[in-house]
């Protein structure tokens, strides 16, 4: 087995770990009745949202700058409309991935893909969610709910069970409620907040010192994504951890070079094989 893989499974038994999930995490996940691929990369969410088909050239550059389009055009209730259609009224097939991580039951998660796939899989598990929140006028830019077991309800910061496994879901979910960070202005504030300070709860800035990261599915060669990164995983480890990024770009490499992030060069289903193996390995020894 590749030696980073040893690395990065004795890291998340041990909780040092934290998984980062992107759209690469749902690859796979389709709808049943269709065949169809749940949209979750830019370009597919752009399509998606404007009726199977693309926009024009400069809106495809970046999924929030397509729905500040529609924002503008047709209001913010459309963009969440769409949102809600795609991940909370459609039923998709399950992730492997998902699946597996749930089964670790790992303390602390990150996942930026705006679906329930992971709140799903920790139905019949109590835990604490964080959820992004955007143009508000002051206060946080989160909103934090307390599972138990059955169904969600509204917490503040000082009433959190800190035993708990923590779903950090930054640019929304449907569940228990919609909220997301999807256009343009949705990243400026909340980016400038993330920055600030006040986008990530007290409990998990004292938690998250000195963890490392595993990206998995997630590519660097936007701004916003980077941004994003960059902000939540503050205060990491040195070295900082690995993305599993198959071909990766030049951009991608100085990035994560200046994070002190090991690129492997995979993808998720390479991850699963060697997970296969790595329990494997366990259960024989």
């Amino acid at each position: 087995m590749n030696s980073a893989f040893e690395k990065i499974f004795s890291g998340l038994r041990e909780g040092s770990v934290v998984p980062y999930l992107g759209a690469g995490a749902l690859n796979g996940v389709i709808d049943p009745n269709t065949g169809k691929a749940i949209p979750a990369d830019s370009d597919s969410l752009i399509i998606a949202m404007n009726n199977g088909k693309p926009m024009a050239p400069k809106l495809m550059y970046e999924f929030p700058r397509a729905a500040m389009n529609v924002e503008l055009k047709r209001g913010r209730k459309a963009v969440n409309n769409f949102l809600d259609a795609t991940y909370r009224d459609t039923q998709w097939s399950t992730s492997a991935l998902h699946q597996w991580l749930a089964r670790q039951k790992l303390p602390y998660i990150i996942d930026v893909n705006r679906d329930t796939q992971l709140q799903k899989q920790y139905a019949t598990t109590p835990h604490t969610l964080i959820v992004g929140i955007a143009r508000l006028a002051g206060g946080y830019r989160f909103r934090l709910f307390n599972y138990d077991g059955a169904s969600y309800s509204a917490i503040e910061q000082e009433a959190v069970d800190t035993s708990l496994p923590i779903l950090f879901k930054p640019l929304g979910t449907p569940l228990p409620e919609s909220n997301y960070i999807a256009s343009d202005a949705d990243f400026v504030d909340y980016i400038t907040e993330l920055m600030g300070g006040f986008a990530i709860p007290s409990f998990v800035k004292r938690m998250r010192q000195n963890k490392r990261y595993l990206l998995l599915g997630m590519r660097l060669n936007r701004d916003t994504d980077r941004m994003v990164f960059s902000d939540i995983m503050f205060g990491a480890d040195k070295p900082s951890g690995w993305a599993l990024i198959p071909h990766p770009t030049d951009k991608e490499k100085r990035y994560l070079d200046r994070l002190n992030v090991e690129i492997v060069n995979a993808d998720v289903a390479d991850f699963l094989t060697a997970a296969e193996k790595w329990h494997g390995s366990l259960a024989a020894a």
